[in-house]
């Protein structure tokens, strides 16, 4: 690490200036504060820092203007410039990187994310003075890789939005079939599936819409009074044929007062994925329960099944994003959206044991 190498930190938001002053500071680094673009030059020039951290999107003048003016300064091409924004866009990658940007992060991001990256392109720029043909090949990959890595988000959130509206079209129409009173009883029991598989197809798309929403702190629960009996209904009435055909029980133990301030999409669907998942782990006469209990200021609502259960060393692991842990339930993105989806409510998830099966839980504030 680079010690006592002086940062300038440059946001036109005061809470985003004093995480990263806070953050950087406990990694030993001198770190000085500029508000705009025209206030990050006047500070290089008095205080020559080794590294900049500059915000994008700022009034008055803008980080990239900043970092062109500063780019011309005595010792300006020296400095490390660290762009940090909120767009991830590949217009603005490559006007950053035009600019005489050495790094690109975007928000919102974790402490260690932007300590990492100050430290990478101190060495890069320390690199620069010693070997230059050598840094710039190393740039030059770097910042292919960055573009690429863009490119690919900006694929995923054009795939996700335009896959909704034709997944909703097969819903609707299989919907239509099953309620023709004129087709076949094998026609509506075709219908019926395809029904479950759109309806379980659009969960998945937004499962991940609402991940990449989370990943840009944009998730944000219009909490309402919810009856979770009706919602426990409205989800056991989605899953009652494939219940029926697994020969699994659907239980509601929920009284028909009790209350919850949440998001009612966001509840549903995560009872939805906590439903489907203790159904695919349920065996043959097996039971899936929902059960909801108010715990001094909170409410707990839980999904139990009797099923194998979840190992203690794996019940952690579980809710992270296509992480492998031996079939033990983590498939895809379901359970990863449930925490995210309950985290940003302010409640927790964890997982119990069923003795036997499994219990997830759900806690949510009052």
């Amino acid at each position: 690490m680079e010690l006592a190498a002086s940062v300038l930190v440059v946001d036109d938001h005061a809470e985003n200036r004093a995480l990263a002053q806070a953050t950087l500071e406990d990694e030993g680094y001198e770190v000085t504060l500029a508000h705009d673009g025209a206030d990050a030059i006047a500070a290089f020039e008095r205080d020559h820092p080794a590294c900049l951290v500059l915000d994008v999107q700022m009034p008055r003048m803008d980080g990239i203007a900043a970092c062109e003016a500063i780019r011309k300064l005595p010792g300006g091409d020296q400095v490390a410039v660290v762009f940090v924004t909120a767009q991830r866009d590949l217009s603005t990658f490559d006007r950053a990187l035009a600019a005489g940007g050495d790094d690109f992060l975007t928000k919102p991001y974790r402490p260690s994310e932007l300590v990492v990256r100050v430290q990478a392109a101190l060495r890069i720029r320390k690199l620069a003075g010693e070997r230059t043909d050598l840094f710039a090949e190393i740039k030059r990959q770097r910042d292919d890789l960055q573009r690429l890595q863009l490119q690919k988000d900006q694929l995923s959130a054009f795939l996700i939005h335009d896959l909704k509206n034709p997944v909703n079209s097969i819903e609707l129409q299989a919907q239509r079939l099953f309620r023709d009173p004129d087709v076949s009883e094998r026609s509506r029991s075709a219908a019926t599936a395809i029904r479950a598989e759109a309806r379980s197809l659009l969960r998945m798309i937004l499962n991940l819409l609402d991940l990449s929403r989370g990943d840009e702190g944009r998730l944000m629960p219009a909490r309402v009074p919810l009856q979770i009996s009706a919602v426990a209904g409205a989800v056991f009435d989605e899953f009652r044929i494939a219940a029926t055909s697994g020969n699994v029980t659907l239980l509601a133990e929920v009284p028909p007062d009790q209350c919850v301030h949440a998001d009612s999409g966001l509840l549903e669907r995560i009872l939805a994925n906590l439903v489907e998942n203790a159904l695919r782990h349920s065996p043959e006469g097996g039971t899936v329960r929902i059960r909801a209990t108010r715990e001094d200021n909170r409410v707990v609502i839980c999904v139990a099944d009797t099923g194998t259960g979840v190992p203690a060393e794996l019940r952690a692991r579980v809710f992270d994003r296509f992480e492998s842990t031996g079939g033990a339930r983590n498939r895809g993105l379901g359970l990863a959206f449930c925490k995210l989806a309950v985290e940003a409510h302010g409640g927790a998830i964890w997982i119990e044991d069923g003795a036997p099966g499994a219990v997830f839980c759900l806690s949510f504030p009052t």
